[in-house]
C-alpha cells in the first residue's frame, strides 16, 4: 500500500481535529470522589457567605456607642455578659454598657455592632461580676463579618467546565454538595502494535522490548482526565490489528494506537483506518518528533495513530489527544500552557520542522531557564521522567545558543489556553 504523506502545520492539524470532539453526558458524584473530574454545570450561592454576622477574631462585642470616651488615658469598663464559642449563640440583646466574649467565627449577639480583639483588653473581676478594660474607641463594624461580604446569594460560584481542585472541593462543600455534577470521563482504548513487543513481565530475548508505549499512554489519559482502557499488544498482522481497532471502538470514545503508523511492511494502521471506512484526517505533521502522528475520525469517534518511537509518541499525545480530551470534557482552555524561558545551554540541532524538546524547568536569579532533560531522539526514553516542559524550537532553524529566549509548552499541571498560537 503506497500512502501519500504531505506533512502539515501544527495549527492546521488541531483545526481539522476539533471539528469533531463530541460532547459527554453529565453523573452525579461524592464530594468525596471528585477530585480530578471537571464541572458540567455552572454552580450558583444557594445562599450567602457569611449567612449570619459574625466575628472574624476572638474578642469582645460591643455598640460602638458604648466605646464612645475610651482612650489611651481614659480606659472604660464594660460589664461582660456571656461568652460566645464558634457554632454558639447568645440569647439576648446587648445593650449600652455591656460586653459579650467572642471567639472567632462566633455569631455576633444581637445589638451588638463592633468587636474589639482580645489582646487590646483586659478583664476584671468586681463584687462578683466580670468586666473588660478598653482603651480605644471602636466604629461602628469594626471587626466584623457582614452577611454576604465574601459571596452573595445568586452569585455564579464556578463555570461548567471547572477542574475540581481542593479548593473547588471547599466551596462545593460550604454549599452542602453531597453529590456533584460532572462530565462522565471519555473512555479512551490504548493499543500498542508490534510483535516486538513483550509485556513487563516477560524476559527479554533477542529482537524484542518491553511495551513501554502502552504503560506511558494509560498514564498520559489518566492525567488528561479520561479513563484509560488498555488492549494490550496487537502483532503485526492486519487481521489482529483491525480486529483490535474495532473491539476497541465498541468500548471507547476515542481509539489510541502506538505504533504501525509509517510506511514500514508492517505498518497496518493506515489500512485499517481504509478497511473500516475512517476519513483520514491527516498522516503527517511538520514537527519532530512525532512527524508520523496521524488521526482519522468515524462516525463521532476520534482515532489517533501515534508513533512507536517513545518520544515522539509521549509528544503526539500531549499536543493532540489531550486537548481533545479536554474538549469533550466541557473544559476551555484545553492546550498545554506557553511560557517564555532563557535557554541555559547551546541547543545546536538544525530544525527543518518545528522541534518539541524534552526539557526541565529552573528558576535562578528571578529568570526562569529551560535546558534539555536529556537527549534528544525519538527513540529516547531515558528523557522523559525528568521533563515538565517542551522546548519550542520553531522549523528553519540552525540552532539556538544560551541566553536566547525561547518558548516552552508546560506539560505538568492542569493550567492551560483556549487557543493554540
Amino acid at each position: 500500500m503506497t500512502l501519500f504523506r504531505k506533512p502539515i502545520p501544527i495549527e492546521e492539524a488541531l483545526i481539522k481535529l476539533m471539528q469533531f470532539p463530541k460532547q459527554i453526558e453529565e453523573e452525579y458524584i461524592e464530594l468525596t470522589a471528585s477530585a480530578g473530574r471537571v464541572l458540567s454545570r455552572d454552580v450558583y450561592a444557594s445562599h450567602p457567605v457569611p449567612w449570619f454576622i459574625r466575628s472574624p477574631y476572638d474578642g469582645y462585642a460591643v455598640r460602638a456607642s458604648s466605646t464612645k470616651e475610651a482612650g489611651e488615658h481614659n480606659p472604660i469598663w464594660l460589664e461582660l455578659l456571656g461568652i460566645v464559642a464558634a457554632g454558639d449563640v447568645w440569647h439576648g440583646t446587648l445593650q449600652e454598657g455591656q460586653a459579650v466574649k467572642i471567639m472567632t467565627g462566633g455569631a455576633v449577639p444581637d445589638g451588638a455592632n463592633a468587636v474589639i480583639m482580645r489582646e487590646l483588653t483586659k478583664e476584671e473581676e468586681r463584687d462578683g461580676k466580670t468586666f473588660v478594660q478598653l482603651k480605644r474607641k471602636l466604629k461602628e463594624g469594626e471587626n466584623i463579618s457582614s452577611v454576604g461580604e465574601d459571596i452573595e446569594e445568586g452569585t455564579r460560584l464556578l463555570t461548567k467546565g471547572t477542574y475540581i481542585n481542593a479548593g473547588v472541593i471547599a466551596l462545593l462543600a460550604t454549599f452542602g454538595y453531597e453529590k456533584v455534577p460532572v462530565t462522565r470521563k471519555p473512555k479512551v482504548a490504548i493499543i500498542a502494535t508490534g510483535s516486538e513487543l513483550l509485556g513487563t513481565d516477560e524476559p527479554l530475548m533477542p529482537g524484542k522490548i518491553r511495551n513501554s508505549n502502552g504503560f506511558m499512554l494509560y498514564t498520559q489519559a489518566l492525567r488528561s482526565g479520561a479513563e484509560p482502557i488498555s488492549f494490550g499488544v496487537v502483532k503485526d498482522t492486519f487481521e489482529q490489528t483491525l480486529e483490535t481497532v474495532r473491539a476497541a471502538l465498541k468500548a471507547a470514545d476515542i481509539v489510541v494506537t502506538t505504533g504501525g503508523v509509517s510506511v514500514g511492511d508492517f505498518d497496518y494502521i493506515p489500512a485499517v483506518y481504509k478497511e473500516l471506512g475512517a476519513e483520514l484526517l491527516f498522516n503527517k505533521i511538520a514537527m519532530r518528533p512525532g512527524s508520523v502522528t496521524s488521526a482519522a475520525v468515524l462516525g463521532d469517534q476520534l482515532l489517533f495513530g501515534l508513533s512507536g518511537n517513545p518520544s515522539a509518541c509521549y509528544v503526539g499525545f500531549e499536543l493532540f489527544t489531550r486537548p481533545v480530551i479536554r474538549t469533550m470534557l466541557g473544559m476551555e482552555n484545553v492546550y498545554l500552557q506557553k511560557v517564555e524561558a532563557t535557554l541555559k545551554q547551546d541547543v545546536l540541532k538544525a530544525n527543518p520542522f518545528t522541534r518539541f524538546v524534552r526539557s526541565k524547568l529552573s528558576f535562578e536569579g528571578g529568570r526562569l531557564y529551560v535546558q534539555p532533560s536529556g537527549k534528544d531522539k525519538s527513540n529516547i526514553v531515558s528523557s522523559l521522567p525528568g521533563a515538565d516542559c517542551f522546548m519550542v524550537l520553531p522549523g528553519g532553524t540552525r540552532g539556538w545558543q544560551a541566553g536566547s529566549m525561547v518558548e516552552v509548552v508546560l506539560i505538568e499541571g492542569q493550567d492551560g489556553m483556549r487557543e493554540w498560537k
